[in-house]
Parts: structure tokens; C-alpha cells; sequence
């Protein structure tokens, strides 16, 4: 008893508590406002059982992520990609689209599992070892060989994503972790210029071989009005989601009293349209709180890199942060309708145990960071 009162006592001392209790409260907050998008629901304690289970294994996983050495897990680099493609190709026979239209997901006895949350974690651990290790090779990270390799390394899992899973929104997030993270490292702008070059030469082969119509149609409905003008087609969602944040104003109108929240013409209204239902029942007021609880988180995040012992450790803090970026900005501007409806859910307030789990584990990465200070080297951050 002794043994574990001093562990617990060294946790606490030593791991970022204060990004575990925002991460709870956020996570608590999420829960109350899907109680209430899901209350006309059949079985609506069933989202509310699951969210809430999802947290505490989130927490445990915090924990675990917390105490194991980062650098341990990026040794394992080999046996992480292997898992990364093994996991995403599992998808060909077992993925299941839940009515998404993209084969995303594992769904078995009723639990669903969205393999690229997952991958999401390992691909930033492979990744930071990769730069980590480019940079202090002979060749440095800016030679060709460097950028070719990383390239390599990003299509594979990028490509595998559309291919497999047509999951336009999960790889996007990937796009952007890994541009976050190469910018953090000091790859050269050139290496930024020929890269987008290509992608731009690219985007025709995609847009006629790779997307679906419907995908064609998300990605330009927010910036063409004449795709669905009447907004019962594609628009309809991102409509009712404008219509719920208008009419909650500064205060809302309360829970489980909102007009569309409370309407089963409201899809998604529990998962990437979460904020549309925050907006309308606790008001914009809630909605400024959302938007600055998730912003103190990332930026926690961002500056524990900044004061991490190594590049690896601050590597892998930028890129949850990156993800944490990415996913708040796409997720709310699908709901005020300036950006395409991917999928993206809001991280700690969407339903989905998967996202609650993966990120909860993410910032036990970061937290592991202050856990195990490294010995200081590649002062680039600092």
C-alpha cells in the first residue's frame, strides 16, 4: 500500500494534471450536451453509458500513455508501421460504412472502432522518430533522400486511408499533422513549395479517380450555392446546424429544450454537429467556452513541446496538437457552413468512444513528455 501511495503521489507530481482535468471537463461537458442531443432518441442512456465508459478507459489510457517512455514506443517504429498498415487494410474485409458511405469503421457484438484514431497516435510516434532520426543523420533532413523517404512514408499511409476506407476526412488530418510537424522540425520552405506543386498536379487524378460524387459534392457546397440551393440536399445538415446556432443567441434555450437539437430532422446532431446543439440549448456564450477550453488545451500542448528535453518528445506534442487544430477548425466550420462536411468530430464533445478514447491517450503522450524529461540535444525549440 505504501509502494502504491508513493507511485500515485510521484504521478501526481510529476504528470501534467492540469491537461488530464481539462481533459475531464471537457469530456463531462460533451456527455451533458449529448444526453440532450440524443434525448428523442430510442434508448438515449445508450450514447450516455458509452461516452461515459469511453472517458474512464480515456483516463486509464491518459495514465498508461503518461508513464510509458516515448522514446521506448518510437523504438518500436518498425512493429508500429507494420501495425498502421495491418490495421488499415483490415478495413477491405471488415470495415462497415455505418451509413457514411466510407468503410471506416470495425463493428463487432455493437462496439465500433474507427481504426484511424488509432493509427492517428502511432503514425505521430513513427513520424517524430523519422524526423528525429533524419535530423541527426549525416544527410540532415533536408537532403533529397530525407524528403523522399518522408514522402514515402506519408502517401503510403495517406494513400491507404482513401483507398481502403474513402475516408476524406481522417486522411486530411493526416495532411495536416504532417505538415505541422515537418514546419516544426525546420524543413525548408522549398521542400514545402515542391511538395504543394505536386499535390496540385495531383488533385485532377483524385477528383476524377479517387473521390466519390458525394464527396465532390461536400467539398463544394459551402462555396457554390447552386449545388443545393434549397438546402434539403447535401446543405441540410450545415443548414440545420446554422438554423440551431441562430436561434440559441447569448444564452440558448436551454437543454433538452432546443427546437432543432430536439428534432430527429437534426442528423448527426450528437457527433460532428455537436457544436449546432451547444449553440442553440447553452448559447454562444457556451459556444466562446468550447472554443477556449479546446484553445488552453492546445496551446498546454504546444508549450510543453516548446519546454520538452528533444525534438522527438516536442515532435510528438506538435503533432497532437496539430490534430487537436485541425479537428476544432473543420468541425465548427461545418457547422457554420464555411467548410465541407468530412466527418470530423469535435474532439471531447462528439459522441464516438473512439475519438474520446484516442485523444485522451494523445494527451497522455504530451503529458508523458513532462512526465520523462529528456536529456536536452537539437535545441531548435527552445
Amino acid at each position: 500500500m505504501k509502494r502504491f501511495h508513493a507511485a500515485a503521489k510521484d504521478f501526481f507530481r510529476r504528470a501534467d494534471i492540469f491537461l488530464l482535468v481539462m481533459a475531464i471537463l471537457c469530456a463531462v461537458f460533451g456527455i451533458v450536451v449529448i444526453s440532450s442531443a440524443t434525448a428523442s432518441y430510442p434508448q438515449p442512456m445508450k450514447y450516455v453509458i458509452v461516452q461515459v465508459a469511453s472517458m474512464l478507459i480515456g483516463i486509464v489510457a491518459f495514465v498508461a500513455m503518461t508513464v510509458l517512455d516515448i522514446d521506448v514506443l518510437a523504438d518500436k517504429w518498425f512493429i508500429l508501421s507494420i501495425f498502421n498498415v495491418v490495421f488499415l487494410l483490415l478495413l477491405i474485409p471488415f470495415g462497415v460504412d455505418d451509413g457514411t458511405g466510407n468503410r471506416s469503421w470495425f463493428r463487432f457484438f455493437g462496439i465500433g472502432i474507427q481504426p484511424t484514431e488509432i493509427v492517428k497516435l502511432t503514425f505521430i510516434i513513427i513520424l517524430a522518430k523519422q524526423i528525429d532520426s533524419l535530423k541527426r543523420s549525416t544527410n540532415g533532413l533536408n537532403a533529397p533522400l530525407s524528403a523522399m523517404q518522408l514522402a514515402v512514408h506519408f502517401v503510403l499511409v495517406f494513400g491507404l486511408i482513401l483507398v481502403v476506407s474513402k475516408d476524406l476526412g481522417s486522411a486530411l488530418i493526416f495532411f495536416f499533422i504532417f505538415l505541422v510537424m515537418l514546419f516544426s522540425a525546420g524543413f525548408a520552405l522549398h521542400w514545402f513549395a515542391i511538395g504543394f506543386a505536386l499535390i496540385a498536379a495531383m488533385i485532377p487524378l483524385i477528383w476524377n479517380f479517387v473521390l466519390r460524387d458525394y464527396q465532390k459534392q461536400r467539398i463544394l457546397a459551402p462555396y457554390d450555392s447552386s449545388i443545393d440551393p434549397t438546402n434539403i440536399g447535401i446543405n441540410w445538415q450545415p443548414h440545420k446546424s446554422k438554423l440551431a446556432l441562430a436561434s440559441g443567441r447569448l444564452t440558448g434555450t436551454g437543454l433538452y429544450h432546443g427546437t432543432q437539437s430536439q428534432s430527429n430532422a437534426f442528423p448527426g446532431k450528437h457527433t460532428d454537429f455537436i457544436f449546432g446543439v451547444i449553440g442553440e440549448e447553452l448559447g454562444m456564450i457556451a459556444c466562446v467556452a468550447v472554443i477556449a477550453l479546446l484553445l488552453i488545451i492546445i496551446i498546454r500542448c504546444v508549450v510543453i513541446g516548446v519546454r520538452s528535453g528533444n525534438d522527438l518528445s516536442a515532435l510528438v506534442c506538435f503533432g497532437v496538437a496539430a490534430f487537436l487544430t485541425f479537428q476544432t477548425f473543420e468541425n465548427i466550420g461545418m457547422c457554420i457552413g464555411i467548410t465541407p462536411v468530412i466527418g470530423i468530430t469535435l474532439p471531447f464533445f462528439s459522441y464516438g468512444g473512439s475519438s474520446l478514447l484516442a485523444t485522451f491517450a494523445a494527451l497522455g503522450m504530451v503529458s508523458g513528455v513532462r512526465f520523462r524529461p529528456k536529456q536536452r540535444r537539437n535545441r531548435i525549440y527552445y
